[in-house]
C-alpha cells in the first residue's frame, strides 16, 4: 500500500474517496445486477467484469490527468466546449431514444453509447473558469464582463434541458455559484436568477401550448413534481420499493447479497442504486457513510480551491466538486424520496460508461490542482490563461 500511495501525488484523502466509492460500486453493482443480467440473457459475472473494467479505465485515466499539469486544461476547453455542443446537437438527429430521451450518441461498429451531457458538464465548468479568470477585473459591467461567461453556459445548458432537466438544472446552479464565488455582484446574480425563473416559465408555456414532441420530456417532469408537491406517491413505483428497501436495511448492515428488492426495485444498479446499498449496509455504514465520502470530497476540494493561488484552478476544483456533490446529493435525496425522481447517477458508484469516465477525470484534475498545493514548485509556470500571475509558496493541504 506505501509503494501504491508513493506513486499517487496530491491529496490523498481524495485518492482514498475515490478507492472506496469504487470498491462499493462494484459490490453494490455485482450484487443488484441480476435483474438486468436476465433482461440481457447474460450473466451477472459477465456485467460485473465489464463495470469493474470501466471503474478500472477510469482509475488509470485519473491517474495520468492528475499527473499533468493543471494549466493545459483551460487551453484545451476552448476547442472542447465547440466538440461537446456540436454532439449535444447530434443527439437530437441521430440520438438513441429511451424514455422519450435522446440523450446518448451510438459509436459506429462497437455497439456502445456515448452520452454527451457527461462530456458537457465536465468542460463547462472548465471554461466558465477560465472566462471567470479573464475577466475577473470586469465582473462590474454587465455587457462586457458577465453576459460573455452567460452565453456558453446558456448554449450548453439549453442543449442538454431537452432531454435531462435535472442535468441542465444542476450544472446552471454550479455555474452561477461559481460565479457568485468569482465575485460577480449580487444585483447581476438577481438578474441572472430573475431570467431563470422566465426560462421555467417559458418552458411551462411551451410544454402547455405546444405539441407533446416539442419537449417530449415535458409532461414526465410535470407529472414528477406535481405528485411530489401533493405527497402522491401511489403511482411512484420507483420510490415506494426504495422507501421498502431501506426500511429493510435498518441500521446495521447485512451480508452483501442478502437484499431481496432487487428483483423489484427498477434500476438497483444506477438509478436506485444508494437504496439498494441501504438495504444491503445499512443505514448508518451504507446510508451516512456513503453521504459522507461525498461531503468529505467536497471539503477536500474546497480547501485545495483556498490554498491554490491560481484563481482559475481554485474555480475548477470548486466548480467541479460541487457538481459531482450536487449530482450525488440529489440522486441520494430522489432514493430516501425527498426529490422527485431525477434520473440522476450516483458519480463512480452507479453502473455506467461515459458518467463513470467523466467523474474519473474530474477527480483526475481536482488532484492535479492538489498537486501544485503539495509541491508550490510546480507553479514556476506561466498559466495559460494569464502569465502574468503570481506565484506563491503555500502549505500543503493538511
Amino acid at each position: 500500500m506505501k509503494a501504491i500511495f508513493e506513486k499517487l501525488q496530491g491529496d490523498r484523502v481524495i485518492w482514498m474517496v475515490a478507492m472506496f466509492l469504487s470498491i462499493i460500486s462494484i459490490l453494490a453493482v455485482y450484487s443488484g445486477i441480476s435483474t438486468l443480467a436476465y433482461k440481457a440473457d447474460g450473466s451477472t459475472l459477465k456485467l460485473m467484469l465489464k463495470h469493474s473494467i470501466m471503474i478500472g479505465a477510469g482509475f488509470v485515466l485519473m491517474y495520468y490527468v492528475h499527473k499533468i499539469h493543471f494549466k493545459y486544461f483551460p487551453k484545451f476547453s476552448v476547442l472542447l466546449i465547440w466538440i461537446a455542443g456540436i454532439l449535444l446537437l447530434l443527439t437530437f438527429f441521430v440520438g438513441s431514444n429511451l424514455n422519450s430521451a435522446d440523450r446518448w450518441l451510438p459509436i459506429p461498429y462497437t455497439g456502445l453509447t456515448f452520452q454527451p451531457s457527461d462530456m458537457a458538464k465536465f468542460v463547462l465548468i472548465i471554461y466558465v473558469a477560465r472566462l471567470l479568470h479573464q475577466r475577473r477585473e470586469m465582473l462590474d459591467d454587465f455587457r462586457n464582463g458577465v453576459l460573455p461567461v452567460i452565453l456558453p453556459v446558456a448554449i450548453i445548458c439549453g442543449l442538454i434541458l431537452r432531454s435531462n432537466f435535472s442535468t441542465a438544472f444542476i450544472l446552471a446552479i454550479v455555474c452561477l455559484i461559481m460565479m457568485f464565488i468569482a465575485g460577480v455582484p449580487g444585483r447581476h446574480l438577481f438578474k441572472l436568477m430573475g431570467a431563470g425563473v422566465g426560462v421555467i416559465l417559458l418552458i411551462v408555456a411551451v410544454g402547455e401550448l405546444t405539441p407533446a414532441d416539442t419537449l417530449p420530456r415535458y409532461q414526465t417532469w410535470k407529472n414528477r413534481i406535481f405528485n411530489k408537491v401533493e405527497g402522491n406517491d401511489e403511482g411512484n413505483y420507483q420510490v415506494n420499493i426504495a422507501k421498502y428497501a431501506i426500511s429493510e436495511g435498518g441500521l446495521f448492515p447485512s451480508l452483501p447479497g442478502s437484499g431481496s428488492t432487487r428483483n423489484f426495485l427498477p434500476h438497483p444498479y444506477s438509478d436506485m442504486i444508494y437504496a439498494w446499498i441501504i438495504e444491503e449496509y445499512g443505514s448508518l455504514l451504507g446510508g451516512i457513510g456513503v453521504m459522507m465520502l461525498y461531503v468529505i470530497l467536497l471539503f477536500r476540494s474546497i480547501r485545495i480551491a483556498s490554498k491554490c493561488p491560481k484563481f482559475y484552478a481554485s474555480l475548477i476544483a470548486v466548480g467541479l466538486s460541487l457538481l459531482l456533490v450536487t449530482q450525488a446529493m440529489v440522486n441520494m435525496a430522489v432514493a430516501v424520496d425527498l426529490f422527485p425522481t431525477t434520473g440522476q447517477p450516483l458519480p463512480l458508484v452507479s453502473l455506467g460508461g461515459t458518467s463513470t469516465i467523466f467523474t474519473c477525470l474530474a477527480i483526475g484534475l481536482i488532484l492535479s490542482i492538489s498537486r501544485s498545493v503539495f509541491n508550490p514548485e510546480l507553479l514556476d509556470n506561466p498559466t495559460v490563461v494569464d502569465e502574468n500571475d503570481t506565484v506563491n509558496n503555500h502549505p500543503a493541504v493538511a
